[in-house]
Formats: C-alpha cells, structure tokens, sequence
C-alpha cells in the first residue's frame, strides 16, 4: 500500500494486517487475474485482496513480532503507511489491532525530519543547497503550490527530501485536496484550482517567485485512459494559458517544461518497428508508465529581455539545468557548482 490517502491506507492496513478486504482468493495469480477484469481496474488501482486458506481465513497477516520491510525507494507514498506501523499513537484512522514488537523497516528514510522509519536498509542521500533554500536566502519570497497528488513536488522533494519552510516569513505552501477517485473518472483533477490559486499569488504582488505543478497529464496519464487524458491535456493547456496570460499582464517571465513523459505515448510498442501492441481482441495495449521522449521546455513572458536567447551548445542538457536557468530569470548567478544553464544573454 502506497499512498497519501488515509481511505486507501486503511484499506491496505485491513488487509495487511487484520486479513479483511472485499476479495478473497486462494493464489495471488487468480486475484490479479479476476480483478483486472473489473470495470475502470487497471496496474495503479485494483481493489483489495487477501489470500485465504481452504477454511477460508487469512493467511499471512501481520502478527506481534513479526518482519515488515517497506521496499519502495520513493518517499512521497510511504510516510502514512510508515506512520500507520511505527506510531504507537495514532489517529489518522482505526487500526482495530496494532502489532506490537514489530521488526519494521523501509527501503530508506522516508522522512529525515521526522526520522520516518527509524530503521533503514539503504541510508537517505544528503542534499543541501537546494535552489529553495538559496532563493530564500537570498531574500526572495516564493509561493509553492500543487495538488495533493505533486505536492510534495514543489515542497519535500524540491527541497532535498526535507519537510518545512526554510524561512515561514518568505515561504507560503498551498496543497489543494485532490479528489478521491481513480483520475481517470474526473480526470481534470484539480487544474482549474491551481490555477486560481496561483493567479491570486500573482495578483497580490507578494511573491518573487512561484512554482507550480500540474498533476493531471502525469496521473490521469497512468490510468491508461486516452480519452481521459486528452480531456486533462486539453484542461491543463487551457489553464497553463490563463496562467501565463496574467504573467504577461504583469510584466513577468515565466519557464514551463516537464519532468518526463507520459501522456505524449499512450500504447505500448514494437521496440524494433514502434507499431503499437495488441492483445489478443486486437485491442491496443494501454502504456500506464512514464515515457523515454525528451521534454520541451519554454522561457518567456512580457518581462523577458530580449538579450536572452536559448543555448545551443549543450546537447545532453537535463532538467538538472532548469535550476539554473530559473535562478539567472530571476535575476542571480546560480551557484558554480549546479548544472548549466540553459540561457544566454547576446
């Protein structure tokens, strides 16, 4: 179970630990098997399941004293589950029984602020001098703001795996819920309510700098709906223009790009031709994961000089030299040691 939501949390914890759970089955094939069948069912949600034994009782449950290891390297989904087995005090649902004695770990730490889970197979990497701690260091005052589901995007991870401000004067995070549903049945997610939040930051002169993180594409994406994910596209271009719209009103310059792909591919294919695959109803196979494709990235606004042009002398650059290129928007040398970046100024 990894998740940031409570309801599917509990789910998890009921099944993992009390053997309580909507499906029973004998094998783990025939549970995968039957329950990909289910209508809107697909790799990132299946209904819960335990396996039973022939008198029909669970088998495999979490008992006191027993090994749990947690092997997701990803941090964002596994601080509530971690809190779920770790905290002897807990209130975000009831767990009915909680396993005393247990022998927990994770992959790694998820959370060094809260030094979540004490015990670690892999030690956390240390990362300083992240770019929002230089801006706000700096004096800059920024305004982060995405859905539940990127949130931690533009804050935690942004920050070096560190939760918190670095200066709460300077800093101002804004998480909007996201709906509690497979994606692909609302799948503008919350687009058009980052947008209004991030307009407001705008209009109200306060910030230096915001960054802002559109989940739709990437999560309605993995769903492997295409319909639903022309719909969050079409929703999110729509927004992302309204958006840069009261930037160029304002005077000010704005970098859009992307992480990675998703949303640009949505079949799996021949590695050797790229025709896409298909089942065995020659139906075409679903492509729920990231995709390889390089992304774009766009540097513009009313307040861009037009000294500043593109570099085109770094063929293998990254995203690692978006930082830098953000940093010099603004206005400062970004520190020697970052990637380059990816501006120049004639």
């Amino acid at each position: 179970t990894a998740s940031r939501d409570w309801g599917i949390v509990e789910r998890g914890w009921k099944a993992h630990v009390l053997g309580e759970a909507p499906h029973t089955f004998t094998k783990a094939l025939d549970a995968v098997t039957e329950l990909r069948k289910l209508p809107k069912a697909n790799d990132q949600f299946l209904e819960p399941f335990v396996i039973v034994d022939g008198e029909g009782k669970a088998v495999g449950t979490v008992q006191d004293g027993d090994a749990v290891v947690l092997f997701n390297y990803r941090s964002d989904r596994m601080v509530e589950i971690s809190k779920a087995f770790e905290y002897e005090n807990f209130s975000a649902f009831d767990r009915v029984r909680y396993p005393k004695d247990l022998k927990f770990a994770g992959m790694l730490q998820y959370d060094g602020d809260l030094k979540l889970p004490k015990n670690y197979l892999v030690p956390p990497p240390f990362i300083e001098r992240t770019s929002g701690e230089y801006m706000v260091k700096n004096g800059l005052s920024i305004f982060a703001c995405s859905e539940t589901q990127k949130f931690g995007h533009v804050t935690f991870f942004w920050n070096g795996n560190r939760s918190g401000y670095f200066d709460e004067k300077r800093e101002t995070y804004v998480e909007i819920p996201s709906d509690k549903c497979p994606f692909n049945e609302k799948p503008d997610m919350k687009t058009r309510e980052i947008t209004e939040a991030g307009i407001a930051a705008l209009k109200s002169g306060k910030y230096d700098l915001l960054r802002i993180n559109y989940a739709s594409p990437d999560m309605v994406g993995h769903t492997g709906s295409l319909e639903a994910t022309i719909r969050a596209c079409e929703t999110c271009d729509e927004c992302l223009g309204e958006l840069l719209a009261e930037v160029d009103k304002l005077g000010g310059v704005y970098l859009v790009c992307s992480d990675h792909g998703n949303a640009d591919d949505m079949v799996q294919r021949n590695k050797k031709t790229g025709q896409p695959l298909q089942d065995a109803n020659g139906v075409n196979m679903a492509l729920t994961s990231h995709t390889l494709a390089p992304v774009m990235v766009a540097v513009g606004g009313a307040g861009l000089k037009d000294s500043v042009k593109m570099r085109d002398d770094l063929p293998e650059a990254g995203i690692a030299s978006i930082t830098a290129t953000f940093i010099n928007l603004c206005g400062y040398e970004a520190p020697s040691d970052y990637c380059p970046t990816l501006i120049k100024t004639d």
